[in-house]
């Protein structure tokens, strides 16, 4: 697991409910973006971005996410999901995820999001705070030298 995962500063574990999967008997494609999504909501504690954009009325705002699936997950199981950071522009910075199933050893997703810089009280994009790059670029220099 940990060898699949290495490039991801943030990696949390979650529980496959049984609930998750659908007819088809596998887990539904819907529920990866969710793994996805706690998984961008753990990197953004990490760099503390919603305590800053709580102090600043400038925060994330998803902008477009996909997902190739790479092998079916079903309950049984545990993953293991992890974010990074691939890319800082201006105004916007893309996460890259992979989910690792436990019991096949191997990943069964990966998944990319576009996150915008959004000022929620002018309702409009704003530039990306200079902390939030800061801090983006200390975790993922962090996990090259680790």
């Amino acid at each position: 697991m940990n060898k699949l995962l290495e490039d991801f500063p943030v990696v949390i574990e979650i529980p496959v409910a049984w609930g998750e999967m659908d007819s088809l008997h596998h887990v539904n494609n819907t529920v990866f973006f969710r793994y996805f999504e706690s998984a961008r909501l753990a990197y953004f504690e990490r760099i503390e971005y919603m305590t800053i954009m709580h102090q600043t009325g400038i925060g994330p705002i998803l902008a477009s996410t996909s997902a190739k699936f790479r092998a079916t997950l079903t309950f049984p199981d545990t993953i293991s999901v992890g974010a990074r950071v691939s890319a800082v522009d201006d105004d916007r910075f893309t996460m890259k995820y992979s989910a690792v199933s436990h019991r096949l050893a191997r990943v069964t997703a990966d998944g990319e999001a576009v996150i915008v810089s959004y000022d929620y009280r002018n309702n409009r994009k704003a530039p990306l705070d200079s902390l939030i790059r800061q801090r983006i670029k200390a975790i993922e220099r962090r996990t090259k030298t680790e």
